[in-house]
């Protein structure tokens, strides 16, 4: 390889990562600070980057929050893709080992496992609709992730739904994301954890109506 096209790719790698690297503190300052408390020169201080390594990759603060959504979602889904709970055979236990999940990573500082897309939803939903689009895009995304253990776990039981799988998904977001907020008022994670426990009683029960499904 030629010195130029060495020092091309090297300069491509920098690009990469010193974007990763402002999604990377994007995520950790907005969910800390709010999105719009949130400014450029918060996001450039905590990647360790100067501004005009920001606009060489992002227009505007909205467009890094929309990208920010995306990486987050993305690295999310990396994360319960290889969680415990996904190697259990029983669809009802894999639902019920996604809510313990959440409950087992309520570590670490507020930012760290509050969720970037209820942050800034709560935010934006007005004054924002592309944020509100992308916060409302991902969320439904992850829930639709439980929608085939739902579905299997209904198939399997027996249990005669007059819900739709849908919003069982979307019950168990508002939970988490009801949770986030009151860990954020009481600065503890411990009422996020009870909320999940709760969670966890109620599928319990909604499964409950076959026997089978805790024999």
């Amino acid at each position: 390889m030629q010195t130029a096209e060495i020092q091309h790719e090297s300069n491509r790698e920098f690009r990469h990562e010193s974007k990763t690297r402002l999604l990377d503190a994007a995520l950790h300052v907005i969910r800390a600070r709010g999105y719009t408390a949130t400014r450029i020169e918060d996001i450039c201080e905590t990647a360790g980057l100067t501004k005009g390594s920001f606009f060489h990759h992002f227009k505007s603060k909205e467009e890094l929050a929309l990208a920010a959504a995306e990486h987050f979602s993305a690295t999310a889904d990396g994360l319960f893709s290889i969680a415990p709970y996904q190697k259990l055979s029983d669809p009802l236990e894999r639902l019920l080992g996604y809510v313990d999940f959440r409950k087992a990573i309520l570590q670490g500082e507020l930012p760290d496992y509050t969720c970037l897309l209820g942050t800034m939803v709560q935010e934006a939903y007005e004054t924002h609709p592309l944020i509100r689009k992308a916060c409302d895009r991902c969320i439904a995304a992850h829930a639709a992730t439980l929608v085939p253990d739902i579905e299997a776990a209904i198939r399997k039981y027996g249990v005669k739904a007059d819900w739709t799988v849908e919003s069982l998904a979307y019950y168990t977001q508002a939970v988490i994301q009801g949770a986030f907020i009151l860990a954020k008022a009481q600065h503890s994670s411990e009422v996020a954890a009870a909320s999940l426990d709760h969670l966890r009683r109620y599928l319990v029960t909604l499964f409950a109506s076959s026997e089978a499904a805790f024999a």
